[in-house]
């Protein structure tokens, strides 16, 4: 993973380009998207450092919240510049790309390394069902939208939307806390051998510290980035929602993709699949709706209402995400199918209209 990190030299060049040459946007969406991917590593990096000093239980609600910060970062900066479309494209392509694109490549290289995979099934049935929740709290404001046909149906849509976010996150605490203190040693052995294998390589100071500077870090790149979204959108022919479903949220990630790659061919698929479905978790019951109460701060409020066909694209990537791990065990030909599946969903958006 280190070589990730001779990626911050995009970061000022980046810096320059938008300083000194404002009209090369497509470069300078480029150099800072890539100077992005080092520093959502050092980040997330820096966030398993205090884990260890911090102890298991406040460690795991260390990652459990901060687990997908430079994409929050992201989306808030989007947010405040009004692009909310792109924001929601970009919660529904971390969702399926976890699920297709990370847990499928993970099933591939640990199917093909090390044959037939097991897991813990019941903590991946928790999961599951977690996931079915989510997709129903994100389709009911689409829904509902949909259905009613008044003028006062956009406020009504907010405050289902507002509500439906608090509720998320409610249950999605609740299901931290099962997960830290109730439920078996399924989830517990995850993070045990995590630890096992991983003692803190920096000092405290120095974690706080590259933990702050990282976090300044997105926030400045996040701007840049933001700033030509809408020329490279022109430029490109692409549509915001092409952008966030399939290029946003893999700038956030890609540290912690290789990673969950690299434990399953160590099989290790639980530890594997905790950061796939765990990410995709994250995002639809904490990110989305955390987005959702900071937007009302903003000029143009996000609600919950997403493209039709954003819908079905989580519905079926949530579907066959679930009958993969249900039974407990993987292979490599289940992790070639969702990548199938992810690669058929991205040439769609491509060629949705706007």
């Amino acid at each position: 993973m280190k070589y990730i990190y001779a990626l911050l030299v995009f970061l000022p060049i980046a810096v320059l380009l938008h300083f000194f040459i404002p009209d090369l946007y497509l470069l300078i969406f480029i150099t800072s998207a890539i100077a992005l991917v080092p520093l959502a590593a050092v980040l997330g990096q820096a966030t398993e450092e205090l884990a260890v000093y911090t102890g298991p239980q406040v460690g795991g609600l260390l990652n459990a919240t901060l687990g997908n910060a430079a994409e929050l970062i992201i989306s808030i900066v989007a947010l405040r510049a009004g692009l909310v479309d792109l924001v929601k494209a970009s919660v529904t392509g971390s969702i399926i790309g976890n699920i297709l694109i990370v847990m499928g490549a993970s099933l591939l290289a640990g199917g093909i390394k090390n044959g037939i995979q097991r897991f813990d099934r019941s903590s991946m049935g928790a999961v599951a069902s977690m996931m079915l929740l989510a997709v129903i709290s994100i389709s009911v404001p689409t829904i509902f939208s949909a259905t009613i046909q008044r003028e006062s149906g956009h406020e009504d849509v907010q405050l289902l939307s507002d509500g439906v976010a608090i509720a998320m996150i409610v249950v999605y605490v609740l299901y931290l806390l099962y997960s830290f203190f109730t439920s078996s040693n399924s989830h517990k052995s995850t993070s045990d051998s995590a630890e096992s294998e991983h003692t803190a390589s920096w000092s405290l100071p120095v974690s706080l510290g590259l933990l702050v500077a990282s976090t300044i870090g997105i926030v400045v790149m996040s701007e840049i980035l933001v700033g030509v979204v809408e020329e490279v959108v022109r430029a490109l022919g692409w549509t915001e929602v092409f952008l966030g479903v399939m290029i946003i949220p893999l700038v956030g990630n890609v540290a912690e993709h290789l990673v969950g790659v690299q434990v399953a061919v160590k099989n290790r698929m639980d530890l594997s699949l905790s950061i796939s479905l765990g990410s995709s978790l994250q995002v639809a019951l904490f990110v989305a709706p955390v987005l959702v109460l900071i937007s009302l701060f903003f000029s143009k409020h996000m609600d919950l209402v997403f493209t039709r066909f954003e819908i079905v694209a989580l519905i079926a990537a949530v579907l066959i995400g679930n009958l993969v791990v249900l039974d407990g065990e993987s292979n490599w030909l289940e992790g070639a199918q969702l990548i199938t599946a992810y690669v058929i969903l991205g040439i769609a958006f491509y060629f949705l209209p706007v």
